[in-house]
C-alpha cells in the first residue's frame, strides 16, 4: 500500500487536488481518509462549548486513532472510519467501512504536523494557496455549509485559523516532498504525482 499525505491551509483546495489524483489513477485503486473524521470526541461538552473549541490546533486531532487505523489498513485490514458532523462540532455514532487499497490518500490541514503520522507517508504533498483566496473559501463554506454566521467565522479566522496556520500549518510545508500551487498550473504537479505513484506501485 502506498500512503500519500496531502496537507495545506484551510480552503487551499486539497479536495480538488485529491480528486485530480483519483481521476488520474485506475478506478477502485484509491481510498481516502479525511483528517476531519479524527477530531477528538467532544461528547462531554455542550454544543456551545464545542463551537468554541480550537479545531485548527494539532491537539484537536485524535492522531493515535488515525495512526492505529493506518497501521491496520497497511496490514490489509479494514477499518471503521469515524464520521464527523460540522453542524454538531463532534463525531457522530456513524462510521464508514474503509478497506485497504493500493493507494490510500490522507488529507487534512494538520497531518504533516505529527511526526508519527508523517513518517507513515510515502509521499508528502502540500497544497499552497493565497491567504485571501483561502479566507474567501473558508467564509463561503462555513456560512453556507456548516451553519456559522459571518461574524462568528471572521472572529474564528482572526483568533484561531490565522494564528494556527502561521504557527503549525505553514511551517509543516518544509516536510513536503511536493508543493502544489492551487491554480491553473497545478495540472503539471498532479501529473508528476501520478507518475511517481505509478512508478512506486510498479
Amino acid at each position: 500500500m502506498l500512503i500519500i499525505g496531502i496537507a495545506g491551509g484551510t480552503g487551499c483546495g486539497k479536495t480538488t487536488v485529491v480528486n485530480q489524483i483519483i481521476n488520474e489513477l485506475p478506478s477502485g485503486e484509491v481510498g481516502v481518509i479525511s483528517q476531519d473524521s479524527y477530531y477528538n470526541d467532544l461528547s462531554e461538552l455542550t454544543l456551545e462549548e464545542r463551537r468554541k473549541t480550537n479545531f485548527d490546533h494539532p491537539k484537536s486531532i485524535d492522531f493515535e486513532l488515525l495512526e492505529k487505523h493506518l497501521v491496520q489498513l497497511r496490514d490489509g485490514k479494514s477499518i471503521e472510519q469515524p464520521v464527523y458532523s460540522f453542524l454538531e462540532c463532534n463525531r457522530t455514532e456513524k462510521t464508514i467501512p474503509t478497506h485497504p487499497s493500493k493507494v490510500m490518500i490522507v488529507e487534512g490541514i494538520l497531518i504533516l504536523t505529527n511526526a508519527r503520522i508523517r513518517d507513515m507517508f510515502d509521499i508528502k504533498i502540500f497544497v499552497h494557496a493565497d491567504s485571501d483566496e483561502r479566507l474567501i473559501r473558508r467564509l463561503k463554506r462555513d456560512v453556507n455549509e456548516r451553519g456559522w454566521n459571518l461574524d462568528e467565522t471572521l472572529d474564528k479566522y482572526l483568533t484561531n485559523i490565522k494564528p494556527m496556520h502561521e504557527q503549525f500549518i505553514e511551517p509543516s510545508k518544509e516536510f513536503a516532498d511536493i508543493i502544489i500551487p492551487n491554480n491553473k498550473y497545478n495540472t503539471v504537479a498532479v501529473d508528476i504525482v501520478r507518475t511517481i505513484i505509478t512508478d512506486k506501485l510498479a
